[in-house]
């Protein structure tokens, strides 16, 4: 199946939360980038698979693309369907989600690894089976105080917003290359990449 430099990605799911009131928060950072793709592609979202459901043509290749609809501790709920409707392995699938574990103005992409306490993916694994699929994790570091949850649920801060246009572009740069070009070239160079000039410690 992994052909010399054939992209295999099929599926394209971004993490979040529905609802106005979630819409700017660090925990929907994925679907903050999903907002950048129907903006550039004029993309046309159905509501399906307990979500919405969009298609993707370009350069002749279809890549089919899921917002889940179901909160995003139950986000396996509507992954699982969409899989297994178009008979797309896990290793077709690229979830993009936001990850406390790297420093906000950071993106990465990988195949696999820990869940790092994150609802989203732990509902996608109890429902495919495996965590034999692809991330692009958008950094949003850890709360220096408080708990998590409340924090990845809180908007991003003042400081955080003037940089956010940079790492939504570079991010959907990122995702775009690694669902239609070299998805090899696109692993190496995006590995734990800092998308800010600055270099930042929070």
């Amino acid at each position: 199946m992994t052909e010399k430099n054939q992209n295999i990605i099929k599926l394209a799911v971004f993490l979040g939360n529905p609802g106005t009131e979630y819409r700017n928060t660090r925990h929907n950072a994925g679907r903050i980038i999903a907002g950048a793709f129907t903006a550039s592609f004029s993309l046309s979202w159905q509501k399906k698979f307990k979500g919405l459901y969009a298609q993707l043509i370009k350069d002749g290749r279809k890549i089919h693309l899921l917002q889940p609809e179901t909160f995003m501790n139950r986000s396996g709920e509507s992954l699982k369907p969409c899989m297994d409707f178009f008979n797309i392995m896990p290793e077709e699938i690229l979830v993009v989600h936001d990850e406390i574990e790297l420093p906000f103005g950071y993106i990465d992409i990988k195949k696999g690894g820990g869940l790092g306490g994150h609802n989203g993916l732990r509902s996608i694994v109890q429902h495919i089976g495996t965590r034999d699929f692809y991330r692009f994790r958008i950094g949003v570091s850890r709360p220096q105080f408080g708990d998590v949850a409340g924090y990845v649920l809180s908007n991003f801060s003042k400081e955080e917003k003037s940089d956010l246009e940079k790492i939504i572009t570079e991010s959907e740069i990122a995702v775009t290359n690694f669902m239609f070009y070299d998805l090899d070239q696109t692993l190496k160079h995006y590995r734990k990449k800092s998308v800010l000039i600055t270099s930042d410690k929070n």
